[in-house]
């Protein structure tokens, strides 16, 4: 059944924190009756404290929770995010949990020892706690090398919120130190070792991973996966070296690491080195009160989480089941709540290990569930394989291929929430369909059954979504969350989620919410009215006036689009610096080597030779490989990070300005030649694009945009390929509207023929704003045309006849964006407070970054494979040097 979270005011945290600081006395404290100790503050202690409270409807059980980190309970799963911004307030759990009357709680309280006769714990500041029932939560530890060097000043593991801070402390003093970069290690290529590595290379530090074994993720990806994964993970600058083990780590006369020696022989220098060879469950305490311990480590417990002592249960990572320690939090939320059950005097028995994984690394989909190795007797595997995508796919089924037993998804894991229930069911249907592209693939046929796993880390069951809103009226995905912690740990299945909630919502006749996220309430057209209306223009304000919490990747990156939309500010300015997508972030394209491209406006492709000699010379001096893109620009890739402001100010000086290819904005409007050369042409198509892209240069909107204009009706411009499309006649414009190409290629439909320049324009100006105004988020203009209500009467109706009597708005709204833009690399180099968003690298000018290799091919430099950058020279930096074998 769904449960609610307990309600507790400021007094239960006022009382806890009285009660904590009343603990440091060193005299003995009674068991209450019915007194339950806890050891340990984690996540699995958060989760049991919270189902046995909140179940304790008559007060059976007090609670004293003893922790040994300086802080509470956190987010252990989503420490990651701890370099993308978020802070430890943000990672902290439900602090409420803990100030419940009848929970008290120590932090800094390491249990040192264990009476199991007198059924007490002491503590290592010399307090003592009697029991009646022991839960030991301690989790596990950062397994340790038997390695020379493994302490040197530099060397960390990657386990806690004090590991990760300490990691980005040194970062920053040891790149102030040498004046120059840092190159780190990951020793260990597993989930937390990748998601390590990406830590550092958000920090400044060109990352490599040594994995010890032929594949990465050896615990949930077979060897196609891994070796998928892997060129995923170089492509994003993330070197990968398999079946390399380090045998010493160096450090030079101050006492900091400066490199590392692998078996081979071979010698890396780094600056950094992080540990993440596994977890070691933490039993010492059960060791020494003599409880029973399996060889392999961790205390040893039955079906209903008791140990060898009936008075003392353990849960979470020190707990070992049927011979096995697994480090994931769904089994140990699973083992929390057979406790809590147990303690009630429920029946209730823990089910084993689900080792169901996600790898959370940005721009790698990465997942794992059920059977993933087939071994399962006579299993079946199904396997889809794309190379150049980077994707690859596996499902487990029985062998007469009827029912799922698990699968790998890496490149495109978009099915894990809806397949990962379906473990131990019928898929349905044909089973190599579901391994498709995301976009071909089917949805999973019928119903979940109700005791499908929808959340695996919190157990929650399909039917448990489904009670949240029929007998607890939760009216959205939000509050399904807070009711039954459906989504609230790793959040993959909050999609699914959401897909439950509505069709639960439909069924009952009950109206469906629409909101952007867990968030927002509002689709992303009635948070852009609320914005213009309020005329707030922070995230902050927005977020406490018209949302809840404090935002995710999808309603924060929507929201700078509407306020840069309604006020033309700069992306990096104040808290919209914060809210950008990756791109926006540095104003250039991230490529798959980890540099960067460059692309300069260059409206209607029409360029003068002197400005071509510009950007020849900046390719030539910078060592950029160049192309002619399919929008008549010239797209110049290569560009290290600290290069890029150098690379803009040439430009700029030049006067070029940014074309934005890397923003939810106007790319490009392609032309043909029209009357100006071409002996077909009937109107100045050249002209017309010139115009088009100056007007709406700049100009944020929910997808990106593309124009084309063609001459004459033999269509070279290819005008009804774009999202606007403008076709030239005796008559004057024709317009169309709503074109892509894409994985799903639309045709753009006519809007208005014989058009002159003045009506082509308003016309496009109010589409425009419309569009902005009440599309969904990341909605192109063909599908958002063919939802409209009415369809494309309905907008011909808003543009030109003004049936909705906003058509003088829209005018006043496009022509404010006109007169307010600015480019903005053009305002980036101007401000010395944006430019530090690109000093990582800048105090390094001449050093090249290691992390980047190159061949020649074609008389340009391109990336180099894993096997070139093996092989010998290499072009590093624009440099040739000798690659260490």
């Amino acid at each position: 059944m769904a449960r609610s979270n307990p309600a507790t005011g400021t007094k239960h945290a006022a009382d806890a924190s009285a009660k904590s600081a009343a603990y440091g006395d060193g005299m003995l404290h009674p068991a209450p009756s019915g007194s339950v100790v806890v050891v340990g503050a984690g996540m699995v202690a958060h989760r049991f404290v919270e189902s046995l409270t909140s179940r304790d409807t008559d007060g059976r059980w007090s609670v004293t929770v003893l922790g040994d980190e300086a802080r509470g309970p956190y987010d252990r799963v989503g420490l990651t995010g701890y370099f993308s911004g978020k802070t430890p307030d943000d990672l902290a759990l439900d602090p409420a949990v803990l100030e419940h009357d009848r929970v008290r709680v120590r932090t800094d309280a390491r249990v040192t020892a264990i009476d199991r006769e007198k059924r007490t714990v002491t503590t290592a500041g010399g307090s003592t706690h009697a029991y009646d029932r022991l839960v030991l939560a301690t989790g596990s530890f950062a397994a340790r090398l038997a390695l020379d060097g493994f302490d040197h000043q530099g060397c960390f593991v990657y386990r806690t919120l004090d590991d990760v801070a300490a990691m980005r402390a040194w970062v920053a003093k040891r790149s102030a130190q040498l004046g120059r970069p840092l190159r780190g290690a990951v020793v260990g290529g597993g989930l937390l070792g990748l998601e390590a590595a990406g830590a550092l290379q958000a920090e400044g530090v060109s990352p490599f991973v040594l994995q010890s074994n032929e594949r990465l993720m050896s615990a949930q990806l077979d060897l196609g996966g891994a070796r998928t994964l892997q060129r995923l993970i170089e492509a994003r600058g993330i070197e990968v070296r398999t079946s390399s083990v380090t045998t010493r780590v160096d450090a030079d006369k101050t006492g900091a690491v400066c490199g590392l020696e692998l078996r081979d022989g071979t010698w890396e220098a780094v600056d950094i080195v992080v540990f993440t060879v596994g977890v070691r469950p933490r039993d010492e305490l059960a060791r020494a009160a003599e409880l029973r311990v399996d060889p392999r480590g961790g205390v040893v417990i039955d079906e209903g989480c008791d140990t060898s002592d009936p008075a003392i249960m353990a849960i979470g990572e020190v707990a070992s089941f049927d011979g096995q320690c697994i480090g994931l939090v769904a089994p140990g939320y699973a083992m929390a709540e057979v406790a809590a059950t147990r303690l009630l005097g429920g029946e209730a028995a823990f089910p084993g290990f689900d080792t169901s994984a996600k790898l959370k690394l940005s721009g790698v989909e990465v997942a794992s569930f059920g059977d993933a190795f087939a071994e399962t007797p006579n299993a079946l595997d199904v396997t889809y394989a794309d190379p150049v995508s980077g994707v690859y796919k596996k499902l487990v089924l029985s062998d007469d291929a009827q029912t799922l037993l698990g699968g790998i998804l890496v490149g495109d894991a978009s099915a894990y929430t809806s397949l990962r229930p379906l473990v131990g069911r019928a898929l349905g249907g044909d089973p190599a369909a579901y391994l498709m592209p995301s976009d071909l693939a089917p949805a999973p046929q019928g119903d979940l059954p109700a005791d499908a796993i929808v959340c695996s880390c919190n157990g929650v069951t399909a039917g448990t979504v489904r009670e949240a809103v029929t007998e607890h009226q939760c009216a959205d995905a939000a509050e399904v969350k807070a009711c039954t912690k459906a989504g609230a740990a790793c959040g993959s299945c909050f999609t699914l989620v959401k897909k439950l909630v509505a069709t639960e919502l439909a069924a009952s006749g009950k109206e469906v919410s629409n909101g952007l996220c867990e968030h927002f309430s509002f689709t992303r057209a009635q948070l852009f009215d609320a914005v213009r209306v309020s005329g707030l223009r922070t995230f902050t304000s927005i977020v406490e006036r018209f949302g809840t919490g404090r935002g995710c990747d999808i309603c924060k990156p929507a929201l700078a689009s509407i306020l840069a939309s309604l006020y033309s500010g700069h992306v990096l300015d104040g808290e919209l610096a914060t809210m950008q997508d990756t791109n926006d972030h540095v104003m250039a394209n991230i490529q798959r080597d980890g540099s960067y491209s460059v692309v300069p406006r260059i409206p209607g492709g029409e360029i003068t030779p002197e400005g071509l000699m510009v950007i020849g010379e900046v390719a030539r001096d910078f060592g950029l490989y160049t192309k002619i893109t399919g929008g008549q620009r010239i797209d110049l890739f290569g560009a290290r990070l600290d290069q890029l402001p150098d690379i803009w100010k040439r430009l700029v000086d030049a006067g070029f300005e940014s074309g934005h290819a890397y923003g939810k904005s106007l790319r490009t409007v392609k032309s043909c030649v029209g009357s100006t050369w071409c002996r077909y042409g009937v109107q100045d198509a050249v002209g017309m694009a010139v115009q088009l892209e100056l007007r709406y240069r700049g100009l944020r909107s929910p997808h990106k945009l593309k124009f084309g204009v063609s001459g004459c009706a033999r269509e070279c411009a290819e005008a009804r390929g774009k999202d606007i499309g403008v076709i030239a006649t005796e008559a004057g414009w024709n317009l169309y509207v709503g074109g892509n190409g894409g994985f799903t290629p639309r045709h753009a439909v006519l809007f208005a023929e014989g058009l002159d320049d003045e009506g082509l324009l308003r016309a496009i100006d109010r589409f425009l704003m419309f569009y902005i105004r009440t599309a969904d988020r990341l909605q192109r203009t063909a599908p958002w045309a063919e939802e409209y209500e009415g369809g494309l009467e309905a907008l011909k109706g808003v543009v030109f006849d003004d049936t909705l009597g906003i058509a003088d708005d829209l005018d006043r709204a496009m022509a404010s964006h006109i007169d307010a833009y600015e480019d903005e690399w053009a305002a980036t180099l101007a401000d010395p407070e944006k430019l530090k968003r690109f000093q990582s690298f800048v105090n390094a000018p001449d050093k090249a970054d290691p992390s980047l290799a190159y061949v020649a091919e074609r008389g340009q430099a391109r990336p180099a494979t894993a096997e070139e950058r093996a092989s010998g020279a290499v072009l590093i930096g624009g440099t040739t040097l000798a690659v260490r074998s």
